[in-house]
């Protein structure tokens, strides 16, 4: 991809770098008791959280845009540090699935799941790298998850980029609650 007509493209790719390093980096001193500590509420697990951001970020970029099995399903499966992968999209109820038993159950090994995390960073990047602009405009059907159609940038804005920041905050905000620093 040259950088010369695809500008967004190249926007696109810095900001998704972004965003993908702040959720890392707030979630880079998350320790095991942190992790899994459940909040009172219905709020997730700060573990749960970071899991899902990434997993998605894999379904996202390598299932739905690549058309291809996610990492936690080929290359990586039973090598996420998940005790169980989060749950997916059920045909029969279109719609984004609960998490919230989920979250309460699953076990996550950290220092398994960055090296999980950091190569559905190369993955997403080495995807971003093969668009260009007039890619961005290609529909996606996502009525699965109750979305109807949308296009690969709409995808990448909202599941990817903004998904990073939205759960790096609630990170943040987890951990500030345990009396931690949470993200400034």
């Amino acid at each position: 991809m040259g950088t010369g007509n695809n500008k967004a493209v190249v926007l696109l790719r810095k900001q998704v770098k972004e965003a993908i390093q702040w959720l890392e980096g707030v979630a880079a001193d998350l320790t095991p008791e942190d992790a899994h500590w459940k909040p009172p509420g219905t709020a997730l697990p700060a573990g749960a959280i970071y899991a899902h951001a990434v997993n998605s970020m894999d379904g996202v970029v390598n299932a739905i845009l690549r058309g291809r099995p996610p990492l936690f399903a080929a290359g990586w499966a039973g090598k996420t540090g998940l005790s169980e992968q989060p749950p997916g999209p059920d045909p029969a109820k279109p719609g984004m699935p609960d998490w919230t038993a989920w979250s309460r159950k699953v076990t996550i090994d950290l220092a398994m799941h960055r090296k999980y995390a950091e190569a559905v960073e190369t993955a997403v990047d080495d995807y971003l790298a093969t668009l260009s602009d007039a890619d961005l405009d290609r529909p996606i059907d996502l009525s699965a998850f109750g979305f109807g159609r949308v296009t690969v940038e709409f995808l990448l804005n909202n599941a990817v980029l903004g998904h990073a920041f939205s759960h790096g905050g609630e990170i943040a905000c987890l951990k500030g609650l345990r009396g931690k620093k949470g993200s400034l």
